[in-house]
């Protein structure tokens, strides 16, 4: 079937339809000398006229009865299948890639997902753990999640967790025999788990600190150097050194003894967990999903 013969004859089932050209044309966003045009053209090439008009009605004649009731139920039947073709575009489904650090993706991201993936079967999360700034559009990922600070201006950010807090800690039997440090500058006689990270030429992590407005960046050293904030942990609670981690990551071990704060005035809140992606991106409805459940409804702060 042509492309024109099918518009004609959609044409068609309008007018029969509502029995009107007037009502027809309004339907099919066209005005009535132009749709009155295109039934006379599909008279034409059919070679039988299929609407008697008078001046007060419009009514199939036999062989425009006989078309009516042998095309419309197709058409029907095709506007079905788009109809349901257009539910399963809008059913929840697909793939999410996302990028988090180990921590925002254990404490932040799986607990979101345990809510929303038992009720959608069809959406499927990647999970990448980074410790960098990764280029979500370069590396195809749909979105990150890092400190709201590290977010670039130019791309959408949704807040997913409370301000955070650094913490120095250090295992009991680490401390038993050194003294335990009171400023920042302290830490050069302590052996320090040290974080490579993958930016800035895998540079290792410059533990950062404030107080009273002062800003102290501190290059520590030791005999350890992870790129793992979970190896991390378990290094400082094996008594290897001290380590730099956020606040939530350790308080269970600092609240049941088996790691010791140390420098909790030098660590002030800074932004929370913020999950990114480009204001360009097409969302779609399982995307939507995800960031709805992350996204952070208690107070800042």
């Amino acid at each position: 079937m042509k492309r024109e013969d099918a518009s004609d004859l959609l044409a068609f089932l309008a007018v029969a339809r509502e029995r009107s050209f007037t009502r027809a044309a309004a339907k099919l966003g066209m005005t009535q000398s132009a749709l009155s045009q295109i039934i006379r053209s599909l008279e034409d090439r059919i070679g039988l006229r299929l609407l008697n008009r008078t001046t007060r009605s419009v009514t199939p004649t036999q062989a425009g009865e006989r078309l009516f009731l042998s095309i419309g139920p197709k058409f029907n039947e095709m506007d079905a299948v788009l109809a349901a073709l257009s539910e399963l575009r809008e059913r929840p489904a697909g793939t999410i890639r996302l990028t988090a650090t180990e921590y925002a993706a254990t404490e932040i991201l799986l607990p979101a997902l345990r809510k929303i993936l038992p009720k959608y079967p069809e959406i499927h999360v990647e999970v990448i753990i980074d410790y960098g700034l990764t280029n979500i559009v370069a590396q195809q990922v749909d979105a990150g999640i890092r400190p709201g600070e590290l977010v670039a201006k130019d791309m959408i950010a949704v807040r997913v967790s409370p301000d955070l807090r650094m913490a120095v800690i250090g295992s009991p039997s680490y401390f038993a025999d050194r003294k335990r440090p009171r400023t920042p500058q302290d830490l050069t006689d302590h052996n320090c788990l040290n974080l490579r990270l993958p930016t800035h030429g895998g540079s290792l992590y410059a533990w950062e600190f404030e107080k009273n407005g002062r800003e102290v960046n501190v290059r520590v050293e030791g005999q350890l150097v992870f790129n793992s904030a979970g190896l991390l942990l378990e290094g400082a609670l094996k008594g290897f050194g001290l380590a730099y981690l956020t606040e939530g990551h350790v308080q269970p071990y600092v609240s049941r003894g088996q790691l010791v704060r140390v420098l909790s005035d030098w660590c002030p809140p800074f932004s929370g967990y913020h999950l990114y992606y480009p204001s360009r991106r097409q969302v779609s409805p399982a995307f939507s999903l995800i960031v709805d459940a992350l996204r952070f409804r208690g107070q800042v702060g």
